[in-house]
C-alpha cells in the first residue's frame, strides 16, 4: 500500500515557486511547447502561396505539372504528415523519457526541431518541395515527443501545491504557439511569396536557444529516484529545484522512497506492451486517452476553421474577420493564462465537468446558428457568441486537462506508457478531424457541430462516472481508486491514512459530485 501521510499536511510544508522551476517553466514553453502550436497555426494562411511553390518546383525539376485536386491531395499531405511524425513521436517519447531521462528527451525533441526549421529555411532555395515533407516530418516527431515528455518532467518538478498550475504551462505554450503562428503567417506579415520559408522555420530557433538551456536544468527527481535507482543524485537534485535543505524535504523523499517501493513491487521495468497488458491500469488509461482524444474531437479546430466565415457573415470585411479569428485566439490565451491559475483553485474533476456541460452548449447553439444564419439578421451575432463561448468554455479546462491528468492518474513507473499512449491519442484524434471535417462540413454543414456535441456528451458520462479527484492525492493513492477497470468505484474518497498506510474509501453518494 502507499504508505503515506495526509497530503494536506504534507501539501503545507512545501514550497512554492523557486528561480529553478520558474527557468524550467520559461525554457519548456518558450523552447518546446510553443513551437508544437506554432507549427499547427502556422500553415494554413500560407497554403496557396506553398502550393504554388510545389506546383513551380515541380514543372522546373520534373517537368510536370499537377491538376488542381493533385494539388490539393499533395498540399494535404504535407500538412497531415505533421500529424502523422507526432504519433510516432509520442509513442516514441516513453522509450526515449525512461532510457536517457526527461531533459534528454526535451534535448531530442528542440534537436529534430531545429533540422525540420532547417529544411523549410533551405527548401526554396533548393527549389525541393520533398524538404517541405522532410520537414514537418521532423517537425512531426519533435511536437509528439514534447506532448509526451514535457508535462511529465514538469509535474515531476512540481511541488505537490502547484502540479495543477504547472501541469496547464504546456498547453498554455501550445496555444500562445498557435496565435503566434496565425499572426505571422498573415500575408502581409510573413505568408507571403518572399518570406514563407522564414515563417514555416522560425520557431527552430527558439528550439535552438532553449536547448543550449536544457543541460541547466535539473532532472525529474522522481526519473532518477525510481526509474535510475539513483536516491542520493534525485535527492540532490530535489534540494537545487526547491532551494532548500534535505531536513525540510523529509515527506517529498519519503514519497519518492514509497513510489519506488511500489514501482519494485508491480515489477520495476514498464514499457507499452507491459501498460496495455495491465488490467489495473485499464481505467486510467482509458480517462487519459479519451480526454486526449476528446479534445480534438469536440472540434475545437473545426469552430477556429468556421470562425472567420461566421465574423464575415455578421459583415465583417476579410481583413477585419482575420483580425476577429485572431481575437478569438487571444481569447484562447487568455484562458490559457488564467487556466494556470484556476488549477490552483479548483478540483480537476469539477473543472472538467463544468467545461465540458458548457462546451457541448455552445457547440448545440454553433450548429443551430449557423445553420440559420441567414434565416434571422441577429442570428450572426449570436455565431459569434457561440463562437467565443466555446472558445471560453474549452479552455476552461478541455484544453488544459487531458495534457497533465496523466501525470496524476499514473505512477512514475508506467507514467511515460501511459502519457505516451495517451499523447498517441490526441495526435491521432487531431488527424481523425483533419481527414473528416471537410467531408462533414461538406455534406453536413452546420450539422456538423452536433456530431462534435455528441462526443463531448460521451466523454462528459465517461468522466462523470469513472474520474476521481487528483488534486491533493498522490498517483499511488488514486491507483487505489482505479484498480478494478471499469468495475471501479473511483468516486470516493480517502477518508484516513493510518500509520500503516492503508486506505479506507468511502464511497460517496452521486449528489456529492457535480
Amino acid at each position: 500500500m502507499c504508505g503515506l501521510k495526509n497530503r494536506q499536511d504534507i501539501s503545507v510544508e512545501q514550497p512554492g515557486w523557486t528561480r529553478l522551476l520558474v527557468l524550467a517553466g520559461i525554457v519548456t514553453v518558450l523552447g518546446s511547447s510553443s513551437p508544437v502550436g506554432y507549427n499547427i497555426g502556422v500553415i494554413n494562411t500560407p497554403g496557396w502561396v506553398i502550393k504554388q511553390f510545389c506546383n513551380e518546383s515541380l514543372i522546373a525539376r520534373y517537368n510536370s505539372t499537377l491538376t488542381s485536386s493533385q494539388l490539393d491531395i499533395m498540399w494535404s499531405s504535407i500538412v497531415s504528415i505533421f500529424l502523422i511524425g507526432g504519433t510516432i513521436g509520442s509513442l516514441s517519447g516513453s522509450l526515449l523519457a525512461d532510457r536517457i531521462g526527461r531533459k534528454g528527451g526535451l534535448a531530442v525533441s528542440s534537436a529534430l526541431g531545429v533540422i525540420s526549421g532547417l529544411m523549410f529555411w533551405i527548401s526554396k532555395s533548393a527549389n525541393s518541395f520533398e524538404l517541405l515533407f522532410v520537414g514537418r516530418t521532423f517537425g512531426g516527431l519533435s511536437a509528439g515527443l514534447i506532448t509526451t515528455i514535457m508535462p511529465m518532467y514538469l509535474m515531476e518538478l512540481a511541488p505537490p501545491k502547484l502540479k495543477g498550475a504547472v501541469g496547464a504551462l504546456c498547453p498554455f505554450g501550445i496555444t500562445f504557439g498557435i496565435l503566434i503562428g496565425q499572426i505571422l503567417s498573415m500575408y502581409k506579415i510573413l505568408g507571403n511569396e518572399s518570406s514563407w520559408p522564414s515563417c514555416l522555420g522560425l520557431s527552430s530557433i527558439l528550439q535552438a536557444v532553449c536547448a543550449l538551456v536544457i543541460p541547466v536544468l535539473p532532472e525529474s527527481p522522481k526519473y532518477l529516484f525510481v526509474i535510475k535507482k539513483q536516491p542520493s543524485l534525485a535527492v540532490k537534485e530535489l534540494k537545487r529545484i526547491r532551494n532548500t535543505n534535505e531536513e525540510s524535504l523529509s515527506d517529498e523523499v519519503e514519497i519518492l522512497r514509497l513510489e519506488d517501493q511500489e514501482n519494485i513491487r508491480q515489477g520495476d521495468t514498464w514499457n507499452i506492451k507491459k501498460v496495455l497488458q495491465t488490467k489495473t491500469l485499464l481505467l486510467p488509461l482509458l480517462l487519459v486517452c479519451a480526454l486526449q482524444a476528446g479534445q480534438q474531437l469536440s472540434g475545437v479546430n473545426a469552430v477556429f476553421y468556421y470562425s472567420s466565415v461566421i465574423f464575415k457573415r455578421a459583415g465583417l470585411s476579410t481583413s477585419s474577420s482575420e483580425l476577429a479569428t485572431i481575437g478569438a485566439g487571444c481569447c484562447n490565451i487568455f484562458m490559457a493564462m488564467m487556466s494556470v491559475q484556476t488549477m490552483l483553485w479548483f478540483k480537476r474533476r469539477t473543472i472538467l465537468l463544468i467545461s465540458l456541460v458548457l462546451s457541448d452548449l455552445f457547440l448545440i447553439t454553433l450548429g443551430i446558428s449557423i445553420g440559420y444564419i441567414e434565416s434571422f439578421h441577429w442570428m450572426p451575432y449570436l455565431c459569434i457568441v457561440g463562437v467565443l463561448g466555446y472558445v471560453l468554455a474549452y479552455g476552461l479546462g478541455l484544453g488544459p486537462i487531458p495534457y497533465f491528468i496523466g501525470s496524476e492518474l499514473f505512477e512514475v513507473g508506467p507514467r511515460s506508457s501511459a502519457m505516451a499512449l495517451g499523447s498517441m491519442a490526441n495526435w491521432a484524434g487531431n488527424f481523425v478531424v483533419g481527414l473528416t471535417f471537410p467531408i462533414m462540413e461538406a455534406h453536413l454543414g452546420a450539422s456538423s457541430f452536433v456530431i462534435f456535441a455528441l462526443v463531448v456528451i460521451v466523454l462528459l458520462c465517461f468522466v462523470k462516472i469513472y474520474l476521481p479527484e487528483t488534486k491533493g492525492k498522490d498517483a499511488c493513492q488514486i491507483s487505489r481508486l482505479v484498480e478494478q477497470g471499469l468495475k471501479s468505484r473511483p468516486l470516493a474518497k480517502v477518508d484516513r491514512l493510518n500509520e500503516n498506510g492503508n486506505m479506507e474509501l468511502k464511497v460517496l453518494t452521486e449528489k456529492t459530485y457535480l
